[in-house]
């Protein structure tokens, strides 16, 4: 028995395109024990780009050659993260730790903890049972007035409004539900000083802080918490100042990660290889080998309090449309249009919210930064624990993840088609039999607890073969049931 992974992947057919924008918003940090850190060096003369060659991850000499011109320490078939794929590397790329733990939220939100959140946000009354939420503190009888909610089951994320429910009733071409929208906002200084006292209730005072997002006179800050000595991503609390100097929104999380099971850890090479064999549903510009949609944090702030809607860098803008089937000379090899790189000049090794077994939690990741071409800039994580390590069960109860719909074959590549959404990547793994090809669909989303538009999307991935696949059953390795030819999802 063995396991063959994806050697390519892209998205089925052309749709019409949509919009999802996310916003950067917070700073890359090198903080805590342990924390791996790689800073590319570029040689732009004569405009392009030189990226440098990866020596051996563990800083020995570089590997020698693969068989057929492969880069070196390049598998056949591989993607080199140097030269090729969408996300390509400036420089060298660092190895990380073998192994590093995972880190589960538990326990539940009790009234004293809502009680002292609500105090750091100024709020005088008292915590109320809620039946969606679980715990609310106002507002008013009226309805007017700040409002915090806070989910009681781990993580406990919460969310505050200092002017109550948004109304409906929006003045054209204006955002509800907030003041000091409009003017300048206050200085980086002004908003970190309005935030102290929120963070401190939290306990978050000694956290990475950032404020350098901007939207109209809101300045958000951004305070990512150190957990096991590691840099986080997507485990922020966020809080936007408007121009006043007030806190108008806040949100993040009330429950203390626990150190959880302990996972082998890829080095950012071989994340980078992970991350450009993994499939998405670009946004805009068609599909298949347009632009990927990059994940970064935050978003805005005149979107859902997870912030993933509204105004500000889209990064999933396309240069042009393309068409995914233009040029296709051999089905098991899809076109591959013109795509929107990103060349990654740092990468962190740290911890980013992910489901693990099904549920959110801090999984090993590298944290990337990079730009695309034009000098924009980009923040993103990839988990770095294999993608079969983190995904649940098959059967597990109340979890149910993609399902293969269909396949085609040529010689030894197997193209499985499946349905997908638009805020995750997908990573299809095969593992072979002498009677049987069990495939399996893994689910890595773009930030977790981001808003996201409800809708699927045909797409599919390759893998190779050992040896063609002849009269071998392909079967979903999550639902046991054949997989039938030719039979992607219209």
């Amino acid at each position: 028995m063995s396991e063959t992974e994806t050697t390519d992947v892209r998205p089925e057919r052309r749709r019409s395109p949509f919009a999802v924008s996310l916003m950067a918003a917070a700073v890359l940090v090198a903080g805590g024990g342990g924390t791996y850190l790689a800073v590319a060096s570029t040689d732009r003369a004569g405009g392009g780009e030189r990226t440098a060659t990866a020596a051996d991850a563990r800083g020995g000499p570089a590997l020698s050659p693969s068989p057929g011109g492969t880069a070196p320490g390049i598998a056949p078939g591989e993607p080199d993260p140097n030269d090729g794929g969408r996300y390509r590397v400036a420089g060298e790329l660092p190895q990380g730790p073998d192994k590093a733990h995972a880190y589960r939220p538990q326990g539940t939100v009790t009234a004293a903890d809502v009680e002292r959140l609500a105090r750091a946000l100024g709020m005088s009354g008292s915590p109320q049972r809620d039946d969606v939420f679980g715990w609310r503190v106002g507002p008013d009888k009226d309805g007017s007035g700040a409002i915090l909610r806070v989910y009681d089951k781990a993580p406990g994320r919460w969310e505050y409004e200092a002017n109550g429910p948004r109304s409906d009733d929006c003045p054209k071409g204006k955002p509800c539900g907030h003041q000091g929208a409009d003017g300048e906002p206050v200085s980086e200084e002004a908003a970190k000083r309005a935030a102290a006292p929120v963070l401190k209730g939290l306990g978050l005072g000694s956290a990475p802080v950032d404020a350098t997002e901007v939207v109209d006179a809101l300045r958000i800050v951004t305070a990512d918490p150190v957990v096991g000595g590691l840099p986080t991503r997507d485990w922020a609390t966020r809080i936007t100042v408007d121009g006043g100097g007030g806190v108008s929104r806040a949100s993040g999380y009330l429950t203390e990660p626990a150190r959880g099971p302990e996972y082998p850890v890829m080095s950012a090479e071989e994340t980078v290889r992970a991350l450009n064999r993994a499939v998405s549903a670009p946004p805009r510009g068609g599909f298949g080998g347009c632009a990927t949609p990059v994940p970064l944090e935050g978003g805005d702030a005149r979107a859902d309090v997870d912030g993933t809607a509204g105004a500000g860098t889209d990064p999933s803008r396309a240069a042009d449309p393309c068409d995914p089937r233009s040029g296709t000379a051999d089905p098991g090899k899809p076109a591959r249009a013109p795509e929107e790189v990103v060349l990654i000049r740092k990468a962190v090794f740290g911890l980013a919210g992910q489901q693990e077994k099904g549920r959110a939690a801090l999984v090993p990741s590298w944290l990337f930064e990079g730009e695309r071409r034009g000098g924009e800039q980009v923040r993103f994580a990839f988990p770095a624990v294999p993608v079969e390590r983190l995904a649940p069960e098959p059967g597990q109860d109340g979890v149910a993840g993609p399902t293969a719909t269909g396949y085609s074959v040529h010689d030894r590549t197997l193209r499985v088609h499946f349905s997908g959404g638009v805020c995750s990547w997908y990573t299809v793994r095969a593992e072979e039999t002498g009677t049987q090809v069990k495939v399996r669909v893994y689910e890595t989303p773009f930030r977790l607890g981001a808003a996201c538009i409800s809708l699927a999307v045909d797409l599919s991935g390759t893998v190779t073969l050992e040896r063609p696949l002849g009269d071998r059953e392909v079967v979903d390795a999550g639902t046991g049931e054949p997989v039938a030819r030719n039979g992607a999802a219209k």
